[in-house]
């Protein structure tokens, strides 16, 4: 399709360009599809796995065919991790017999190998707990952290936040009292029997133990078992393996603009996902949203001022590999006036109806796109208001650039994060789409208005 000049069309043009993109958006199931194919024939795709090459070569080739005026390559070396065989863990207590729990592997974790481990459990909350019950009591055991997520913050990113440092450096800390293994109730307000996974952290200083996550449900039992046998033992068998860093690549296509080429304005989201699920919402839809910004361009005939760049970030998981190197090129590439960001966008919040936009700016940079705020507010996008982003967009964040999170409803998104339920039958694809549509119409009104 033939690109076209706004230029001349009325004081209406802004709204009339936003309409255009919600209806083409909400009419056409291509990102749906897209994220149909993404997690049924690719699934989880960690970074350094043959599926992480996979999605890589799929949305480059997908890409081409859209014909934007770039598609290619950046390379990044990740690490390479692998889950190994199915998890297993089982209490054998004299008060309430044996019992089976539902567990998966911290990214990152050592295995316990084939022979496995079993040792006495002791129940911590927090850090602090661990340090009050000292070496005496840790030593030769497995820690159970099991502080469950606080419900009572609306926004759950809270709540996430509240929790997950157990799980990044549980294994850690409990390593410095002589546990030989850690196992941590999934950071989740949910009560499921679904394990959710994530990367967890050693120290150069103490040895690396086994890590694993538990359920919520499986957290429950497991502390009310060990309130009736304190004595109670866990079994637990891992078999990950740690290889050696790997070759990958960020995927990136632009639309040059017409008057400043050399001024971008970057989106995207993050390819890899954890391998116990489809990677659906963490960040499927992140993906295709990105995608379908660049189909909504091209099929409305939007010829930008400035250049739009996608990119698909490898390694968000595991070490934020892919933002680096990007973050790197564009401050490289900064220094010796090539090119100059003028904004960047990240969605990873999941597919869920979206509500705003979340900016780590400057107060002039948030005023003037809180300016926009009456052209967004008829498709349900009220909150535009000062925060955080995205990890793989910090990189450009020395160079000064406004950098913004699409929000999204965040109430369901952590009962599926890092967990086999993170699937593509969770996600909606009205919901779906009105991410891909707000992406799309603040990247013109920034384009535009910038």
């Amino acid at each position: 399709m033939l690109f076209f000049s706004i230029e001349g069309l009325g004081q209406n043009t802004d709204s009339l360009i936003i309409r255009k993109i919600y209806t083409e958006a909400l009419l056409s199931p291509i990102a749906y599809h897209n994220l149909a194919f993404l997690c049924n024939n690719i699934g989880g795709r960690l970074c350094g796995s043959p599926q992480a090459d996979q999605v890589v070569q799929w949305t480059r080739h997908l890409l081409e065919g859209m014909k934007p005026d770039t598609v290619f390559l950046q390379p990044v070396t990740v690490e390479h991790w692998e889950r190994g065989a199915k998890e297993t863990a089982r209490v054998t207590t004299t008060a309430a017999g044996g019992h089976n729990l539902d567990v998966c592997a911290l990214g990152s974790s050592i295995g316990t190998g084939m022979a496995g481990l079993k040792a006495e459990v002791v129940e911590v909350r927090n850090f602090s707990e661990l340090k009050l019950l000292g070496k005496d009591k840790v030593e030769g055991k497995i820690v159970f952290f099991n502080r469950a997520a606080d419900p009572a913050p609306i926004y759950t990113f809270e709540a996430y936040g509240g929790a997950v440092d157990q799980r990044a450096y549980g294994a850690m800390q409990a390593a410095h009292f002589g546990a030989v293994a850690v196992i941590v109730r999934s950071a989740t307000l949910a009560h499921d029997d679904f394990p959710h996974t994530g990367i967890q952290h050693y120290a150069d200083s103490v040895k690396p133990v086994p890590a694993v996550a538990v359920s919520t449900n499986g957290a429950d039992s497991l502390s009310r078992w060990l309130k009736a046998d304190s004595r109670l033992k866990l079994f637990i068998r891992t078999t990950c393996i740690q290889h050696s860093p790997a070759l990958s690549h960020n995927v990136i296509a632009e639309i040059r603009g017409s008057e400043y080429p050399n001024e971008i304005i970057t989106f995207g989201g993050h390819l890899d996902s954890w391998d116990i699920g489809q990677g659906a919402h963490d960040d499927g839809t992140g993906v295709v949203q990105s995608i379908e910004v660049l189909r909504l361009f091209k099929s409305l005939g939007l010829r930008p001022k400035h250049t739009i760049r996608l990119v698909l970030f490898m390694d968000e998981e595991y070490a934020q590999r892919g933002g680096k190197a990007y973050g790197d090129e564009a401050k490289r590439r900064s220094g010796l006036g090539l090119e100059k960001h003028i904004a960047a966008i990240e969605t990873d919040r999941g597919g869920f109806t979206p509500s705003g936009f979340s900016i780590d700016a400057s107060a002039i940079q948030l005023k003037k796109i809180q300016e926009w705020k009456t052209l967004l507010l008829p498709y349900g996008l009220w909150s535009i208001e000062k925060g955080g982003s995205g990890v793989d967009i910090q990189g450009l964040k020395p160079l000064g650039v406004p950098l913004i999170a699409l929000v999204t409803d965040s109430q369901r998104y952590f009962d599926y994060q890092h967990a086999a339920s993170d699937t593509f039958d969770k996600v909606n694809f009205r919901e779906l789409q009105l991410g891909s549509a707000a992406m799309a119409a603040l990247i013109w009104l920034i384009d535009e208005k910038w």
